[in-house]
């Protein structure tokens, strides 16, 4: 499974950073199968409708590829669900483990 995270907005909206790749087969087995469960959960658990935006929110799409299907998920900060902020906390956990010399 290959999962791609990119983030855009917050003060420097017209910054779009590059975005971020981590293939769960480089990954310990153990590790990998934890990511693999936080990215179904973050999939079964829809996003609420809230009117009110944050205008200097991040928003971060995270797209999974898992064989022949992709999957694309998008929450902000002001309307990001609890399984979407822990997926998005390991993978940046495991992002920065990645780029550790």
């Amino acid at each position: 499974m290959r999962v791609t995270l990119e983030s855009y907005g917050g003060l420097a909206a017209v910054i779009r950073r590059r975005p971020e790749v981590l293939d769960t087969a480089a990954m310990p087995e153990n590790a990998a199968a934890e990511l693999t469960q936080l990215v179904a959960a973050a999939i079964a658990m829809p996003v609420e409708d809230q009117a009110d935006r944050a205008r200097d929110a991040m928003t971060y799409t995270i797209t999974v590829e898992d064989h022949d299907r992709a999957t694309v998920l998008e929450q902000s900060d002001a309307t990001m669900s609890p399984a979407f902020a822990t997926l998005l906390t390991s993978l940046k956990e495991h992002l920065a483990q990645r780029d550790q010399p």
